[in-house]
């Protein structure tokens, strides 16, 4: 895959980078190659077509690594390969036998109870199919993630969209695994991404600009350096027998022409040499300069760089090997994935859905722990007091992307952001201590009569408090209420008082919510008190002698309002 051993070669070019260093801009994404390190996970699912939920790891994989770039501000634009190309129908075919070959030996040692080395087979034999891509698209497109399907190779449209700006869809770097990229010519490529977006950078500028670095390029052309990638050997043409990347390097570095490099190659190697090697070499070459792409502008195939005279005569003027001409109205279809690229036949999106792959994904990782609001309603309170249960339900309110599923990373990636205001909602279950005093023992007889006299005679005070036993404490309105009456209300408010103080520690968290008005609301309208107390499975109620020692604190300092 790529450049045999390019990026060995190119070490001295290579500095660690983080992909934060593009935040901002807009960085291409070579689809297969997170496609086939995301199989590795689930490749023996994949060979046996399982019906598994873990075959589908590699979507999460893959969008693990997109919300990362998101979380930095980067803009991915993900390109998927399209059809093969006829030249290199060769390496397809090879690595489709070895693909097979190790499918077979990895079912033999799952027979033998090697699951283990089975394992090892089965990532050599996975490959990723068109059908798969497509539902990594459907999710893409859900969660409104740039992408492309390439007529032909990925590589040839990422170079391609690494030449325009970014008003026109052009992209500043691209992510892959494949040293092609180099080979095309493209900018920037970042290899090995991690996780956590660490990575490895090659610069092309700099290979060209460096002096003191060795293997020196300072008389290399962007057609010498890919021609010397040619000579090493690629996906398109293998390499002449003795002839790798340092070799290659050093006949282009001597000769500085193509031409000339093949003309000494000719005589050197002799009968090693294929005969048709030069048309094959200037066909090759002729695929990182000119191969076809898809132009989203005027929505339909072009080159990437006009052919010349010289090289359409040379060869004259047949191009099928840099893949066949494509009708624009298909060229469209297959570039917004509604079409296989190698069978040309239409995909069927109605049985895929997005949250059939929600789901899979979703179990994927259950050490997740997602940020969470707990939520309740007064009036679902209510009727779980009517059954006796007062425990209150734990509602968890994801506020990230549905493919987000690594643990370590979301808290990296997404901090827990505070949800909007809401009456019924509480952000934190926070421990709330009872103090230890008593306001309703401050409270005279007289100052509970200014209380109820201060209501006009049309109006009427009702309060109702509710405990966790079900009992329930309400007090009539201010029309029949005689002294004793009022005697009567001020002993019961007091004893509730002393029932609340017994709770004086608590191991677990608790939660007291108390939707009552203040003093000066109580003395304007009705109002209506529930007191609720939310219990975990290991809640242990501790009595102790409360200290009610005298104290100025008023009822707000008691309760909570919500």
């Amino acid at each position: 895959m790529g450049i045999k051993d390019l990026l060995r070669f190119m070490k001295p070019f290579i500095e660690p980078v983080h992909i934060k260093k593009y935040a901002g801009k807009r960085v291409g994404i070579d689809a297969y190659s997170w496609l086939h390190k995301g199989a590795y996970s689930c490749s023996m699912e994949i060979c046996l077509d399982s019906n598994s939920e873990k075959k589908l790891r590699y979507i999460a994989y893959f969008m693990h690594r997109v919300n990362l770039l998101r979380h930095h501000k980067i803009t991915p634009v993900v390109v998927f390969d399209g059809a093969n190309i006829p030249c290199k129908a060769a390496t397809e075919n090879e690595r489709y036998r070895r693909r097979k070959e190790n499918r077979e030996l990895a079912i033999a040692k799952l027979k033998e109870g090697d699951v283990q080395g089975a394992t090892e087979l089965f990532q050599r034999a996975v490959g990723i199919t068109p059908a798969m891509a497509n539902q990594l698209i459907q999710i893409l497109k859900s969660e409104n993630v740039e992408f492309v399907v390439a007529p032909y190779e990925a590589d040839a449209q990422l170079a391609y969209l690494a030449t325009l700006e970014a008003e026109k869809g052009g992209v500043v770097s691209v992510i892959t695994e494949d040293s092609d990229l180099i080979a095309y010519g493209c900018p920037a490529v970042t290899f090995k991404m991690d996780r956590y977006g660490n990575g490895e950078e090659l610069v092309l500028s700099k290979v060209f600009d460096s002096v003191s670095s060795k293997p020196s390029f300072r008389n290399f052309d962007k057609e010498l350096f890919t021609g010397m990638c040619v000579l090493a050997g690629c996906d398109f043409l293998p390499s002449v027998p003795g002839i790798g990347i340092v070799k290659a390097h050093s006949l282009v570095s001597k000769y500085r022409n193509l031409d000339r490099v093949l003309s000494v190659l000719k005589i050197e190697k002799g009968s090693q040499m294929p005969e048709d090697y030069t048309k094959s070499f200037k066909e090759a070459l002729a695929v990182f300069q000119h191969a076809r792409i898809y132009d989203a502008e005027i929505r339909e195939l072009k080159h990437i760089k006009p052919l010349t005279e010289q090289l359409l005569q040379y060869l004259d003027e047949g191009l099928d090997f840099l893949g066949p001409k494509i009708p624009p109205s298909v060229a469209v279809a297959i570039a917004e994935g509604k079409l296989d690229p190698t069978t040309m036949e239409a995909f069927d999106c109605n049985n895929i859905e997005p949250a059939k792959f929600q789901n899979s994904v979703e179990t994927t990782d259950n050490s997740r722990q997602a940020s969470c609001f707990v939520v309740f309603s007064s009036h679902k309170t209510r009727e779980k007091r009517k059954t006796g249960t007062m425990s209150m339900k734990q509602v968890v309110v994801s506020t990230e992307s549905k493919y987000f599923k690594d643990a370590g990373l979301e808290k990296l990636a997404f901090p827990v952001k505070a949800g909007p205001k809401n009456e019924n909602m509480v952000l934190e279950e926070t421990p709330l201590k009872v103090p230890n005093n008593n306001p309703f023992k401050k409270r005279k007889f007289d100052e509970m009569t200014e209380l109820v006299s201060s209501k006009g005679e049309d109006e009427k005070l009702e309060m109702s408090c509710i405990f966790h036993d079900d009992s329930q404490l309400t007090f009539p309105d201010n029309s029949s209420l005689s002294d004793a009456g009022k005697l009567e209300i001020s002993n019961q408010i007091v004893s509730i008082a002393e029932q609340i103080l017994m709770v004086s520690e608590v191991e677990c968290c608790e939660t007291l919510c108390i939707n009552m008005g203040s003093q000066e609301s109580v003395s304007s309208k009705p109002n209506r008190v529930y007191i609720e107390r939310k219990r975990g499975q290991n809640d242990k109620l501790k009595s102790s002698n409360c200290n009610r020692s005298g104290t100025k604190n008023t009822i707000l300092n008691f309760f909570a309002r919500v």
